[in-house]
């Protein structure tokens, strides 16, 4: 238990870009890409030697009995922050939903362009990760797609919050209609994958919404921009993990 909270406590402070002064230097390409996370620190072995790695093609999923998703965000957005890796949004801590008997708490949401998960095949511009965890540390991640359509109202107040240079915070402290930023059909895949990124710890419960929502092309922009290079990892190896739908 004290091993999944310190977990808990990584991945919040490591997502902020505030994990301490010892993490080694990561990024998506180069020397310090994603086929080389697992030399740049022993303590990511697990992005090479994980057999239960994320992000993955969901595809060919089995039937079960899914529990439906109550979902409903009333959060406000603290700060909206650009750490070099993503654009991450920090919450009230104030949301929650019950997966599997638990009560699962919103810490924050960020985006991946393009993104990370495919669905049969299919990359999407952009994805959003909903982290959340519970009481005794375990996370787990509800994922949504993006196709370019029509503009986001949602994701308005974040753009202009949006810091432009890397290793700023914008304090926002407004409502942010989360919900919208969900489909309206909450149906989802369901499987047990990683962080997607360093230190990639493994037995996250990961639910990614089957249909996408729309964001404008000058949204997507304005998120390309920011960040100023793509931030998602390559697929990963299922190495027999079932898909549930």
């Amino acid at each position: 238990m004290k091993g999944l909270k310190r977990l808990s406590l990584i991945v919040m402070l490591s997502s902020m870009g505030v994990a301490g002064a010892a993490e080694p230097h990561w990024s998506y390409e180069g020397k310090a890409g994603p086929e080389h996370w697992s030399e740049l620190s022993s303590d990511f072995h697990l992005c090479h030697e994980g057999k239960a790695q994320s992000p993955i093609n969901i595809k060919d999923p089995i039937q079960g009995n899914l529990q439906p998703l109550n979902l409903a965000y009333q959060a406000s957005a603290e700060k909206v922050i650009n750490n070099g890796h993503t654009i991450q949004v920090t919450v009230d801590n104030e949301d929650d939903f019950v997966l599997d008997g638990e009560k699962f708490t919103l810490r924050q949401y960020h985006f991946h362009t393009p993104g990370e998960n495919q669905i049969n095949g299919h990359t999407f511009p952009l994805e959003a990760h909903f982290v959340h965890s519970q009481e005794g540390g375990d996370l787990a991640v509800v994922a949504v797609m993006f196709e370019v359509g029509k503009e986001n109202p949602a994701l308005a107040p974040l753009i202009d919050a949006m810091p432009k240079k890397e290793n700023q915070q914008v304090s926002i402290n407004r409502e942010i209609d989360l919900r919208a930023l969900f489909p309206q059909d909450l149906h989802y895949y369901r499987f047990s994958g990683s962080l997607t990124t360093p230190p990639c710890s493994e037995g996250i419960r990961w639910l990614v919404m089957k249909q996408p929502v729309t964001l404008s092309q000058a949204q997507l922009d304005a998120f390309r921009q920011a960040l100023k290079t793509t931030n998602n990892r390559p697929l990963q190896p299922l190495n027999g993990r079932m898909i549930v739908e």
